[in-house]
């Protein structure tokens, strides 16, 4: 299981932290939720989601404000001592001295941000939804081509590298290079992104490593990319069938997410760039709902049919 730390969240919002004296740097969140506790204001403990971040918001805070000094030491003390692992009070509302007593008593940091809340809590959830996503990490290269997420995979030595290096040189850009960082974020989305330590990074065998950013600027990189297609490299073999009409797809499973994978012959004189390029533009019409090899296939019918 996946964990991010508290210290993170709040480097990332830039959250006011109201308890300077808790030390909350160990503290971690390990669920892409976040909690309004506006049940256990009230007294109704079962079920609450003590894990999560807790928010309160003006609704929240305006129940608050109708207890007496007493509900509010008993309440927030019962809350606190759940141990959540912060709390966070938004549209800069203050906290009640009561709370802050608690909190501290419990260990428990408390923040203010001026994010309206409605608008912090989908952006926490977004947020933590990419941090604590599933992830594996695969051999091959990921690019983007006019927007689409190219991830290039294939044996070592079968020119994946260099396939990449062509294509950054044709306006497109760099994501990851050997390593690639694959995340689901979502049912249906997988984004992929390079390990921090080799970042814009590429292997030239018989040149070395070349920094892409440095080289070629900042517009030929790219920090995440979502995985539209997968492009299998492999060496040419003679008498092997090679899908050349592309009617019938094939997928590779990553996360439980089904991605459609074409296999592409390297041999000598195959320009692979120009044929990358040409896969990921046939895949964005698909998208849009035109299937040139469909279209193919239905007028060849229909002269049949005429015939």
């Amino acid at each position: 299981m996946y964990s991010v730390k508290i210290e993170q969240l709040v480097k990332e919002y830039e959250l006011k932290n109201l308890t300077p004296c808790v030390d909350f740097s160990e503290k971690t969140l390990i669920h892409p939720e976040v909690n309004r506790p506006a049940l256990q204001l009230v007294g109704f403990f079962e079920y609450f989601s003590s894990e999560r971040i807790q928010i309160i918001g003006l609704v929240e805070q305006s129940y608050i404000s109708t207890l007496s000094k007493k509900d509010k030491e008993e309440i927030f003390e019962k809350i606190c001592a759940y141990k959540v692992p912060g709390i966070v009070f938004c549209r800069g509302l203050e906290p009640s001295q009561e709370l802050i007593d608690a909190a501290i008593r419990h260990n428990v940091p408390v923040f203010q941000t001026n994010y309206p809340t409605s608008e912090f809590e989908s952006e926490v959830i977004r947020w933590l939804r990419v941090q604590l996503a599933p992830r594996v990490t695969m051999h091959g290269v990921l690019v983007d081509i006019y927007g689409e997420g190219v991830l290039i995979i294939g044996e070592s030595g079968v020119g994946k590298s260099e396939t990449a290096l062509e294509l950054i040189k044709r306006g497109h850009r760099l994501v990851a290079d050997d390593a690639v960082e694959i995340k689901k974020v979502s049912h249906n989305t997988l984004v992929g992104s390079c390990p921090e330590v080799i970042r814009y990074f590429i292997e030239l065998r018989g040149i070395g490593i070349i920094n892409v950013k440095q080289m070629f600027g900042v517009q030929s990189v790219k920090d995440t990319q979502g995985i539209d297609l997968i492009i299998k490299l492999e060496a040419w073999e003679k008498g092997k069938q090679y899908d050349r009409l592309g009617l019938n797809e094939e997928y590779m499973e990553i996360l439980g997410n089904e991605i459609v994978c074409q296999t592409l012959p390297v041999r000598p004189g195959r320009n692979l760039a120009m044929i990358c390029e040409s896969a990921a533009v046939n895949r964005r019409q698909k998208k849009m709902g035109y299937n040139a090899a469909q279209a193919l296939n239905d007028r060849i019918m229909k002269n049949m049919d005429n015939l």
